[in-house]
């Protein structure tokens, strides 16, 4: 990849995507969450099984019998935007921007993520994607970025956060103007889904712990335009 790459990992809640946005907005650089690829293949997956009124573990166990990204490439036909200020997520003629972010999704997407093929196609996908970008320079953000997509990115980042400070942040994002017993019912919902999503992510790649060479940001006492700074600062002293 010869555009300049900046390689960013983190668990969810450590404010890695929309940090990674600003700063790709303000550097004039290229944005990919690689969480949206994963998730569109999750709804996708969904999607199909509902359609064909089969269970989602079929559609799983189908997948899990492809032999290369090649395969699976055949079966998903998708696009992503790479520009900050106009994102947006599509599997074949449907926008799937918002429904990628639905409860049953980001319950099932560990599940597909944790297919060798399916790691070997988001790989090949991310850094082709990367390698079209016309700006010059891109954020790419995700899980195993910094190790084995981009391990040779001028700018490798993980982004994390303690976990009471990642349940505030994701907690700050649920709707408005519930009564106080469905806040704390979403809350304590809120606290399982990320303890279960980081224990199963952790089950694919180590995402709380630098590799070498990676810098690690520790956002827990940092605000949002404090940690753009930071990340910026850190890709400035790179370039």
């Amino acid at each position: 990849m010869s555009t300049f790459v900046v390689a960013v990992d983190g668990p969810a809640g450590s404010g890695k995507s929309s940090v990674s946005k600003q700063v790709a907005r303000e550097l004039g650089f290229g944005y990919l969450d690689t969480g949206a690829a994963y998730r569109a293949l999750a709804w996708q997956v969904l999607a199909q099984a509902s359609k064909a009124d089969g269970s989602s573990e079929a559609a799983l166990e189908a997948m899990r019998d492809l032999n290369s990204p090649t395969e699976l490439a055949a079966h998903f036909d998708y696009a992503i935007s790479t520009d900050p200020d106009n994102f947006w997520v599509k599997v074949g003629e449907t926008d799937v921007t918002e429904a990628i972010r639905s409860n049953e999704v980001a319950e099932f997407v560990s599940q597909v993520a944790r297919i060798q093929v399916v790691r070997d196609f988001m790989k090949a996908l991310t850094r082709q994607l990367a390698a079209d970008c016309q700006k010059p320079g891109i954020i790419i953000e995700g899980r195993d970025i910094t190790t084995v997509v981009a391990p040779d990115a001028q700018k490798r980042l993980l982004v994390t956060a303690s976990e009471t400070v990642r349940l505030e942040r994701r907690g700050a994002e649920l709707a408005k103007g519930q009564n106080p017993s469905s806040d704390a019912m979403a809350a304590e919902k809120l606290k399982r889904q990320i303890s279960q999503r980081d224990a199963s992510d952790a089950k694919v790649v180590d995402f709380m712990t630098p590799a070498p060479g990676v810098t690690l940001v520790d956002t827990t006492e940092l605000d949002f335009n404090q940690t753009v700074r930071t990340v910026l600062d850190l890709i400035n002293q790179a370039s």
